[in-house]
């Protein structure tokens, strides 16, 4: 699915550069050009996968190609309790807006220590109607619908609750190899003449779908 190019790029910036698990390189935290095409967002499960490619089949039941970058990474996002999720961890969450201006996690990814990408508060594809905020937690409140957070961007809070049932992730680092027919991926894809290509694939434990 095709984001608004906001979303879009700060998606890429989240999800592509974390895997790598150090610096972002520069080429990746620049400011797209404007005419350059949106990243898309794939989810499927793999079934092929060849050295410089793969085809998927995404959840809306399409087959899809795309190209693998020859710097190409992997992330495992590895199950972890709410109690991971402190004071001045970095994370994101795919959260619905509620009536009275709080969110209503669906999932959340604690990136590694002294990674902070996709900042900020912007729509996403999880669920129609579904936000992304990625920042800073602040405060940490234990209530009877679960933990409650403050997430700080550069330029705003958001109070999100954490219901205890969804999924709690960590981004790890992944191998190649685990990247094989009937594994289930999230990745974004740059579109170009040649078609999607991406640079980083996502994967959850033992090859289940990330919850992003």
């Amino acid at each position: 699915m095709t984001l608004p190019r906001r979303a879009a790029l700060a998606a890429a910036l989240a999800l592509a550069a974390a895997p790598a698990l150090a610096q972002p390189s520069p080429a990746i935290v620049r400011q797209a050009p404007a005419t350059r095409i949106a990243p898309q967002i794939v989810r499927g499960v793999v079934k092929v996968a060849k050295v410089d490619a793969l085809v998927l089949k995404t959840r809306e039941g399409k087959e899809v190609t795309v190209n693998l970058a020859p710097t190409w990474t992997v992330s495992v996002m590895k199950p972890i309790t709410v109690a991971a999720i402190q004071p001045g961890s970095f994370i994101g969450t795919a959260e619905m807006p509620q009536k009275d201006g709080r969110g209503k996690s669906l999932e959340v990814h604690i990136f590694p220590p002294g990674v902070k990408m996709g900042e900020g508060h912007y729509a996403w594809d999880l669920k129609k109607g579904s936000m992304m905020t990625n920042g800073t937690v602040g405060k940490v409140v234990a209530s009877k619908n679960g933990q409650e957070l403050d997430v700080t961007y550069s330029y705003g809070t958001r109070h999100i609750v954490v219901p205890k049932n969804v999924p709690i992730v960590q981004i790890t680092p992944g191998e190649r190899a685990m990247i094989k027919p009937g594994v289930s991926v999230f990745l974004v894809a740059q579109p170009s003449a040649k078609g999607l290509t991406t640079n980083a694939i996502s994967t959850g434990e033992k090859g289940k779908a990330p919850p992003m």
